[in-house]
């Protein structure tokens, strides 16, 4: 086996999350009299954060200080509402258990909030998930691959023997930037013809063909 450690995104890889943020982007923008969000919006808004769905999300002209209370605001609302709606990609938790059973450490790595990184992983995937991260102070976001190099460090593996998988152009820049493998999925936030034209190399439309590449 190739790869010691498979690294995961979060939202769009093995979790689908689309409708609980745009219920908790619409519930928190009624009370500021903004305009509400369709499904379809909040998908292209998400991929760098929740401060940066935020900032896509609010009305133009809306003042940094107005977008950073939003921001806050969402961030304690959605860590109450984020698992309402929420489950994991069909066949994605048997993927996972498959590659913990054949010696991978699995690790979620993801920009969003820390604290529902940890809560949504061990609600939804309990012991599977050996580390999850989220966005902490101090450690830049994703693309940059201060996140998987943090994880490879405190691991002692080699970027030679990791892999990454994400959805959206955000992942394929991370594994860019981290000079490792990496795998898109389509049945993420992002289409098929998205990534390619965001320059991935490797793209899956089912969770089972991840195990024809890792394990092989």
């Amino acid at each position: 086996m190739k790869y010691d450690i498979v690294m995961f995104d979060l939202d769009g890889t093995i979790l689908d999350t689309l409708e609980d943020l745009t219920d908790s982007l619409n519930a928190v923008f009624k009370t500021k009299g903004y305009k509400e969000r369709t499904i379809e919006e909040v998908r292209s808004f998400v991929g760098n954060g929740v401060f940066k769905l935020i900032e896509r999300a609010v009305p133009i002209g809306t003042s940094h200080d107005d977008i950073y209370k939003t921001f806050m605001t969402f961030s304690e609302y959605y860590q109450k509402h984020c698992s309402i709606k929420t489950k994991p990609y069909d066949g994605i938790k048997e993927v996972i258990e498959t590659l913990k059973n054949n010696g991978c450490m699995i690790v979620v790595i993801s920009n969003k909030i820390d604290e529902a990184v940890v809560s949504l992983c061990k609600q939804h995937f309990g012991s599977l998930i050996d580390i999850a991260v989220g966005d902490k102070i101090g450690i830049p976001r994703k693309p940059n691959p201060a996140m998987v190099e943090f994880i490879l460090e405190r691991t002692g593996i080699s970027n030679k023997n990791a892999i990454y998988i994400g959805d959206s152009e955000v992942d394929i820049e991370t594994a860019k930037n981290a000079h490792m493998d990496g795998i898109s999925v389509s049945w993420g936030f992002k289409d098929y013809d998205f990534l390619v034209n965001a320059g991935a190399t490797t793209i899956v439309s089912k969770p089972s063909e991840l195990l024809d590449i890792i394990l092989k």
